[in-house]
């Protein structure tokens, strides 16, 4: 029965993880500069608590944003977590509003304990991605062609790929309140960005841009989790995390073609390929939870990204230094009662975040988010088993005025399956 257990899970990580690669759930213009949008990394449990996860230390989830907290899961537990999402987008721009749809795969990993006291995790989680189709009309001024028609031009712009990263991971319990891990991630993917300009005129010809690049390399992440306990009630966790920043195995491809009126073969064409012309940024994640009775948390999250240090294309001064602050709360009232209402998980938080990427050379849009949530036991798994539910509005919001609005109504579902694998059975 275990290894029909384990043949199971591992079948079941394969395909999720396959369906995430495929997807790209966003519409969003703002995903046009860089990497496009950074990837949420947190799971079920904390997205509902604003994302908070450096000090998050519970052996009945998985917290791959801090590595030391896998030494928490215990010898007889293993964990099979999957999560998605569902949203939806409203875009506003000079009192013009639309609509758009989407639908993610987040996450999928799996935790048991390796050896004693090391927890071991594998899993998959994306790192940022890049979707959006958009075109703008205008009219040349004084210009006409031959036949007096005032000559208009329209320019589209669409972009579609992202990054990934899978990830193996390990968390030593160095003593009974410390403890260190560290995740080991291939990062790999393509990101396309072009942009189309034509003319009404038929003598005219159209000019298409095109940045294209391919990235395959290494991620890695060490974190860092220290407990003290104080009484028998109360106990807090504080937690770091540093991800090191390197110039990427990857490159960049710049594209120009020039195409005659309905011809679809281009009649000039130029690329400039660009090696080791990208980088990830030296990051640094503080933060604290603050735990009564294994029944109320509360906890705080600070993160420094140093994106300004970074190039894209080879170019410096793409990116700008961004910052995440986040606070939680989960709130269990009876974790034993029969009463199901008390045995469920009510979680709440919010955060706000800085831009990384610059628009046209200024400063990007502002994130403000605010979410609540339930941890639903599942009984027809011993009820050690927890669907994670939550909702999550997001504002992007502009520092410059008249440029693009942004707000997210989103929905998170994720399951985290808790089995015990390792339990000895004895017959008397």
């Amino acid at each position: 029965m275990t290894l029909f257990k384990r043949l199971i899970s591992i079948c079941l990580f394969c395909i999720f993880a396959a369906t995430a690669m495929a997807q790209y759930g966003t519409n969003s213009p703002y995903t046009r500069y860089g990497f496009g949008q950074l990837s949420d990394q947190s799971f079920g449990n904390s997205k509902a608590m604003g994302g908070i996860a450096y000090g998050l230390r519970n052996g009945l989830h998985i917290n791959a944003a801090n590595p030391a907290s896998y030494s928490a899961v215990d010898s007889l537990t293993f964990l099979f977590d999957a999560g998605m999402s569902l949203q939806n987008t409203n875009f506003k721009e000079n009192g013009v509003k639309t609509n758009a749809k989407n639908s993610t795969v987040d996450y999928i990993a799996m935790q048991f304990r390796l050896w004693e006291r090391m927890g071991m995790t594998l899993g998959f989680l994306p790192y940022s991605i890049v979707g959006y189709n958009m075109s703008k009309a205008q009219t040349i001024s004084n210009s006409n062609d031959l036949e007096g028609n005032t000559i208009s031009q329209l320019t589209s712009y669409n972009g579609d790929g992202g990054l990934q990263q899978v990830f193996v991971g390990l968390g030593y319990k160095v003593f009974n309140n410390l403890s260190i891990g560290a995740n080991f991630s291939y990062l790999y993917g393509d990101i396309t960005h072009m942009s189309r300009l034509t003319f009404n005129n038929p003598n005219a010809t159209s000019s298409v841009l095109s940045n294209k690049l391919e990235i395959k390399d290494y991620k890695l992440d060490l974190g860092l989790q220290y407990t003290q306990k104080f009484g028998k009630k109360h106990t807090v966790n504080v937690g770091a995390v540093y991800s090191l920043g390197h110039d990427l195995n990857g490159t960049g491809y710049k594209f120009k073609e020039t195409y005659m009126s309905e011809s679809n073969y281009p009649a000039t064409q130029t690329i400039d390929t660009i090696k080791n012309a990208f980088s990830l940024p030296h990051t640094l994640g503080v933060g604290f939870t603050y735990v009564y009775n294994n029944r109320l948390t509360v906890g705080m999250d600070y993160t420094l990204q140093k994106w300004g240090e970074t190039k894209f294309f080879n170019e410096e001064g793409k990116f700008q230094d961004r910052t995440k602050i986040a606070l939680g709360a989960e709130y269990l009232p009876n974790p034993i009662g029969r009463n199901y209402l008390k045995r469920i998980r009510y979680r709440v938080g919010g955060y706000y975040s800085d831009p990384y990427a610059k628009v046209d050379g200024k400063e990007g849009a502002r994130e403000y988010g605010v979410s609540f949530g339930f941890g639903l036991p599942l009984e027809v798994f011993q009820g050690r088993s927890i669907l994670n539910i939550s909702g999550q509005y997001v504002k992007v919001s502009p520092k410059v005025k008249g440029m693009l609005e942004e707000n997210y109504l989103r929905v998170n579902i994720g399951l985290t399956f808790n089995d015990r694998w390792f339990m000895k059975w004895k017959v008397e």
